[in-house]
């Protein structure tokens, strides 16, 4: 009952990563480009967590710090981790999770269609299967959880195709999209050197900052931020603070909650979903039509996401 509610959790947090695609596509209609949108949104995530974490010590004192010391030290504001080793793990999750996973999807865009793009990041659980499972023993997959993930990745690919059964091949922009995909993967197995001894606060704190760090130097090249004009749009500030206070800050958040409990790689696998809520918001807000090999694709995945997440065959 309890792996239940953490399902429940990664699908949410998926299925509103998965409507981001249609708030940044707003966004860039308003003029904003894709490294400007990333770079506020995790601004607006790590003001917002690091005020969370240096105010929630002085409303608890009372309760905690006599009563329960050990939970008292444990909730206490740090800027660090405990040694430079994991100070460096945190750096590499804020470039796998943030920066480069980001900038290298974006980029992809510009030299292959969104269709290679959203095929190519959406087949991460697959991989983060093999590469997680080289690693870690019980992070492997049995055969029927295996099926079950060859059945929702075949699902993800219906949904994604749409009955357009031609790829059109672009070195470049496959290479930046399977860059994005491996960053992912890299992200996941990085998580569990970590989760155990950190506070998903803690983590996902370092992930913001070290994304917003290592996206500067791109700044070298493309020195250009909205104006002051643009910000001030409401509908821009409604989709940027969307994006930094709950498609960031509390989908991170949940998705390290949700990785601590279930494991890298059942947490990985509901990624497969994320096209659905793609499309379903897209049809609501963009007017895109929802067709048969969605429908088809959707009962693929959710019978293989089903398949993946039990314990035991009957």
């Amino acid at each position: 009952m309890k792996d239940n509610i953490f399902h429940i959790v990664a699908f949410f947090t998926v299925a509103i990563w998965g409507t981001t695609f249609v708030w940044t596509k707003l966004l860039i209609i308003n003029g904003l480009s894709p490294a400007q949108i990333f770079t506020l949104r995790f601004i607006i995530a790590y003001v917002m967590l690091t005020a969370f974490s240096l105010l929630r010590p002085l409303f608890l004192r009372g309760k905690l710090k006599t009563a329960y010391p050990e939970k008292w030290r444990k909730i206490q504001h740090k800027w660090v981790a405990d040694n430079w080793r994991d100070e460096l793990v945190m750096a590499a999750l804020g470039v796998t999770g943030g920066s480069l996973y980001f900038l290298s999807e974006n980029e992809a865009l510009r030299f292959t269609t969104a269709t290679n793009v959203s095929l190519i990041v959406c087949s991460c659980p697959l991989f983060a299967a093999i590469v997680i499972g080289m690693f870690y023993k019980s992070e492997r997959f049995r055969l029927w959880q295996t099926v079950g993930s060859l059945l929702a990745f075949a699902g993800m690919a219906i949904v994604v195709l749409n009955g357009r059964f031609v790829l059109h091949l672009s070195p470049i922009g496959d290479g930046l999209a399977f860059t994005a995909c491996m960053c992912w993967v890299f992200y996941s197995l990085l998580m569990k050197l970590v989760m155990d001894r950190y506070s998903a606060l803690f983590i996902t704190r370092k992930v913001f900052f070290y994304g917003v760090l290592t996206i500067l130097p791109y700044y070298l090249i493309e020195p250009d931020m909205p104006s002051a004009e643009v910000l001030f749009r409401p509908e821009v500030m409604v989709n940027l603070l969307f994006l930094g206070c709950v498609a960031s800050m509390l989908c991170y958040l949940t998705w390290s909650w949700c990785m601590a409990k279930l494991g890298a790689v059942k947490c990985t696998n509901w990624v497969y979903f994320n096209p659905i809520t793609t499309i379903i918001v897209a049809w609501f807000v963009l007017d895109e039509q929802i067709t048969l090999f969605f429908l088809v694709g959707s009962l693929f995945i959710l019978s293989g996401m089903y398949m993946s997440g039990r314990k035991k065959l009957k």
